[in-house]
């Protein structure tokens, strides 16, 4: 079996986007970064995520059903760091607005789309999300933020 921390260094690797996944609770807003994020399909429009069964924030925005997606562009990683650390105060300190669903995005986002929970699978430690995008928007063409070897950074211009 491959060995956990080899596994890790490898898929390291293998740049991904950054987004935040944002709700509304009646316990108030709620969200998380994640970098395990792709399109599934165009028809219907699908998009899938992976969230640890570790988390503590993740069953609050499972059990919302819905959530909004915000691709996070260069010049946004002290807003992932605090989206990525636990107890932290993420919604203030930042421009936010509101998508038709109401749920929170980042003012200077990439891009949103709100989500609608279909099928949530069972994966090892995680579970895989499929999500159908009922709305979104383009609202920034800059430059996306990305992980690669464990860190958070900006493309190089």
């Amino acid at each position: 079996m491959l060995e956990q921390r080899y596994f890790r260094d490898i898929l390291g690797q293998f740049t991904t986007g950054v987004v935040l996944v944002t709700t509304q609770t009646p316990r108030g807003f709620t969200g998380m970064a994640f970098n395990s994020f792709t399109s599934v399909s165009l028809n219907p429009p699908l998009v899938a995520l992976c969230a640890a069964h570790t988390s503590s924030t993740w069953p609050n925005i499972r059990e919302a059903g819905r959530f909004a997606v915000s691709i996070l562009g260069a010049g946004q990683e002290q807003l992932c760091h605090t989206f990525s650390t636990h107890g932290a105060e993420r919604f203030t300190g930042h421009d936010w607005e509101r998508t038709h669903d109401g749920h929170p995005v980042p003012a200077d986002a990439l891009g949103w789309l709100d989500c609608r929970i279909e099928t949530i699978y069972q994966a090892g430690d995680h579970e895989l999300v499929v999500a159908e995008a009922v709305e979104g928007a383009v609202t920034d063409n800059g430059d996306p933020l990305v992980f690669h070897g464990g860190r958070i950074t900006a493309l190089p211009a």
